[in-house]
């Protein structure tokens, strides 16, 4: 039986993260400590992006960090900050409905003042601290690969940062909404305006240091301008790179007006080939009337002549001119329908007399040239 790994089961082995060779047991104190539960494919993934050398973690350093017991300090004794409510937030199904607002509540909202944000900002720095010394470890390690203690310590602050991140976030929500609103352009998308926002918020909790003394608010709604600046800029360059505006029209099929146009072109040819052809047997005082009203002899610059135009060349009144053209009218329709109806039923339609109306004008006539 074969037991060669596939090529796909031979990446995912390179790929996977490889503990030192002490990972399944440790010695601590004298004592055999068995290594904990195996990482899932999501932890694994993670834990390989983590361990990356190319990607290591960037932080806001302070003092507090490399105090003694900083983590206690800094988690455990930390006073408890209200969680947001982020129910209220639906910006893109409100623009669509004129009638709500996207005004926050004050019961919903949430608002930070300067020393629970450094909290925050200190919870949310050290976590990523922690994940930065702990890379230190593994890369500068002779195997150059986690123990378990290690993995699952890296996996436990990053979740940790990436928690205190979101609350900063949701806390924040509302300003995105508020600067989209103030610089609302009427070329950007309002969905689109909000999610450059979102994610200038996210790189603002990121870059913003609170040691300063500066509230987050006036750093981020900065960070948030600049992205809505840089947008139009971007969409600007777009449009003068390809200036032509979405035209409805061409998503839509001009299937039935071709085929409609090609009937009506190939009908004008056979009534043209029927009058000069005199496939209708009509007079020649007939023929001299269809001929100049309809123009089938004229050259395209010419324009058909009027019923008076026409009895002035005859010597007949327009009157008895329109009832020449009529009856002309009437046989050519007649051929028409022996041609296309058949003949049994043109012929029973001719027996019966059945009114049927002619143009009277050239415009009702399809274009014959």
């Amino acid at each position: 039986m074969n037991t060669t790994p596939s090529p796909l089961e031979q990446h995912r082995r390179k790929t996977r993260v490889q503990f030192s060779s002490d990972s399944q047991t440790g010695i601590r104190g004298g004592v055999t400590v068995r290594a904990k539960r195996s990482l899932s494919k999501e932890d694994e993934k993670l834990l390989a992006a983590m361990l990356n050398p190319s990607n290591p973690q960037d932080y806001i350093d302070s003092p507090a960090f490399r105090e003694k017991l900083a983590s206690e300090n800094i988690y455990d004794k930390a006073p408890d900050i209200q969680k947001p409510d982020t129910s209220w937030y639906h910006p893109v199904m409100d623009d669509l409905s004129p009638g709500k607002s996207r005004t926050v509540k004050s019961s919903q909202q949430v608002i930070l003042t300067g020393a629970e944000e450094k909290v925050l900002f200190h919870q949310f720095n050290y976590a990523r601290f922690c994940v930065a010394e702990l890379q230190k470890e593994v890369w500068t390690s002779d195997s150059r690969k986690p123990t378990p203690e290690q993995a699952e310590q890296v996996l436990k602050w990053y979740r940790i940062a990436e928690k205190v991140r979101e609350q900063i976030a949701e806390t924040n929500l509302a300003l995105v909404l508020a600067m989209a609103k103030r610089t609302r352009m009427s070329e950007v998308d309002f969905a689109d305006l909000v999610s450059e926002g979102n994610m200038a918020l996210l790189r603002a909790v990121d870059k913003f240091d609170a040691g300063r003394g500066y509230k987050f608010s006036t750093y981020a709604c900065r960070a948030i301008l600049k992205a809505f600046s840089r947008q139009g800029m971007k969409l600007s360059k777009y449009r003068q790179r390809f200036p032509t505006d979405f035209d409805p029209k061409l998503e839509r099929s001009n299937f039935l007006e071709t085929k409609r146009a090609d009937f009506e072109r190939d009908a004008a040819e056979e009534v043209k080939r029927i009058v000069l052809d005199n496939r209708a047997d009509l007079t020649d005082v007939e023929r001299t009337v269809i001929e100049h009203r309809f123009g089938l002899e004229s050259g395209e610059n010419e324009k058909p002549m009027t019923l008076e135009q026409v009895g002035q060349i005859i010597g007949v009144t327009k009157e008895r001119v329109r009832q020449i053209q009529n009856k002309a009218m009437e046989k050519i329709r007649l051929e028409l329908e022996m041609k296309f109806l058949g003949t049994k039923k043109a012929e029973e339609q001719a027996a019966e007399g059945q009114p049927q109306r002619t143009p009277e004008r050239p415009e009702e006539l399809v274009a014959l040239n």
